[in-house]
């Protein structure tokens, strides 16, 4: 923050899009991998994170390992465990998975506490969520310590 105060009235919502990378932790140069992309996913979004990286975002088909997966989800995806446990697949160790869903009173909104339920079964855990225009996004992440589960 410069400290500078402007009048951002008439361009609030555009400098939050620019800054939906920035909340989610997105840098340039990191592999971001989509899925679950629809109609209603929200272009800004996207295009925030790609000018950040400094490339497109990856497909479900891409075969890198990636440091950031977006998840759009909605109530009406199907099992969210059973998708998070395929989108750990190409993270990166340090790797960080946004599931991202329509907020409360919209179309499809999933409640944070089922993200939360459903991301333990896969290996992570939610450590924030963030307010991204009409989507919240729940950052989900591997523990620190490897399960001596197998």
């Amino acid at each position: 923050m410069s400290g500078v105060e402007e009048d951002t009235t008439v361009v609030a919502a555009a400098d939050d899009a620019q800054h939906y990378a920035q909340k989610l932790g997105i840098t340039p140069g990191m592999a971001v991998q989509e899925l679950g992309w629809d109609e209603d996913t929200d272009d800004d979004l996207r295009a925030s994170i790609e000018s950040t990286i400094g490339s497109e975002i990856l497909d479900e088909d891409t075969d890198e390992v990636v440091d950031v997966v977006l998840l759009w989800w909605r109530e009406s995806d199907g099992d969210l465990v059973d998708e998070l446990l395929n989108v750990i697949t190409p993270l990166a160790d340090d790797g960080i998975v946004w599931v991202l869903s329509p907020k409360t009173g919209l179309p499809g909104h999933v409640a944070p506490s089922e993200i939360a339920e459903s991301a333990s079964p896969a290996g992570l855990k939610q450590t924030s969520s963030v307010s991204l225009g009409n989507w919240l996004g729940s950052r989900l992440v591997q523990p620190k310590t490897p399960s001596k589960q197998r």
